[in-house]
């Protein structure tokens, strides 16, 4: 996971500093803005939560490390909005499970000169986007850093015994779907990183992500996906994933791609972007595969909730080889090339 914000933050401005404020005033702090939701004995102030999942569930549990110049830069990062995406890229691992995300738990370490300001800031993106799906933030750590700041986020969630979906279940015939547009994002971000002004509706799908929570749980609960991931490292790697783990190939036709009319206006101009919509990541959006027969069934639903969806390719027999049909009609193998952080190139 990779992601980057324009220039917002203000220079020169005297804030109260870290240091000044204290490790436990600062963890006060955050208890007196965190609610405690259902389910919650304890939460945030004793050496463990003491939390409760409803009765038949299961538990799941997903975490993400954000570090300063890997995932972000203060120079281009608006720290409400570093907060709020923060949050929703870690509920989109339990969405991809057709699970409810539950409890959430941070870990934040930051040099003693940052400005209160700043984690007030990232603490009201967190605390914004828990509200919204209902999630309770029951504890995590603080720390001084010695430079960068450094985030941890671990979500909880929950699924009845025998419905979340893995990458495992892809079968021969199953369709492809994917949910909303894709490379939005990482249009977004070339944009930034060249100095180029940026459609807002680009801008936002990079600083503000949406967990599609409610589509995942809708698969789930009516055992609809046969494989479920969202698309965080790029859409041919992230199917790779599923075919991978399903011991299945996979192919993509690239006139079904989704494409925001941003995104096309874009490539109308750069065609070779439309690598960014195969592997440029951080969509957030719900890749999954469907058996032929229900396949009207995801339509019907997400057509009903105003959900929109998309058949991009279909499953073969294989060992996880993923290909392109391009326009032409020719089929080509795909080079995988999600992002890797120990593989940069």
């Amino acid at each position: 996971m990779r992601f980057y914000s324009p220039k917002f933050r203000m220079q020169g401005r005297k804030t109260l500093k870290l240091k000044a404020l204290g490790e436990f005033k600062l963890i006060d702090r955050i208890r007196e803005q965190a609610s405690e939701g259902e389910g919650v004995d304890r939460g945030i102030g004793d050496d463990a939560a003491v939390l409760n999942l409803p009765e038949g569930h299961q538990l799941l549990t997903s975490t993400d490390l954000l570090i300063e110049g890997v995932h972000f830069r203060h120079d281009w990062t608006d720290c409400e909005a570093l907060g709020h995406k923060a949050v929703a890229v870690n509920l989109s691992d339990i969405a991809a499970m057709g699970g409810s995300p539950r409890y959430l738990y941070l870990g934040l370490a930051c040099p003693d000169e940052a400005e209160i300001s700043d984690i007030d800031a990232f603490l009201r993106g967190v605390l914004d986007e828990t509200a919204k799906y209902g999630v309770s933030l029951v504890g995590g750590d603080t720390c001084r850093s010695p430079g960068p700041w450094m985030i941890s986020v671990t979500v909880e969630g929950s699924a009845p015994r025998d419905q979340a979906i893995g990458r495992d279940g892809a079968q021969p015939g199953d369709l492809i779907m994917v949910s909303g547009t894709l490379g939005d994002s990482a249009l977004a971000l070339r944009l930034i990183e060249e100095d180029k002004d940026a459609h807002t509706s680009l801008l936002k799908r990079h600083h503000q992500p949406v967990a599609q929570v409610e589509l995942g749980r809708l698969l789930g609960e009516n055992h609809l996906a046969s494989a479920m991931i969202d698309v965080s490292d790029g859409l041919a790697g992230d199917l790779e994933h599923i075919l991978q783990a399903s011991q299945v190939d996979g192919l993509i036709e690239e006139a079904e791609l989704p494409l925001s009319e941003e995104f096309q206006v874009h490539l109308g101009k750069a065609p070779a972007l439309l690598e960014l919509a195969l592997y440029g990541g951080e969509d957030y959006e719900l890749l999954f595969t469907v058996t032929p027969d229900q396949a009207p069934s995801v339509r019907e639903l997400c057509a009903a909730r105003q959900f929109p969806v998309t058949t991009i390719g279909y499953i073969s027999k294989g060992s996880g080889l993923l290909s392109l049909k391009e326009k032409t009609g020719e089929a080509r193998p795909l080079l995988v090339r999600g992002y890797d952080h120990f593989c940069r190139t």
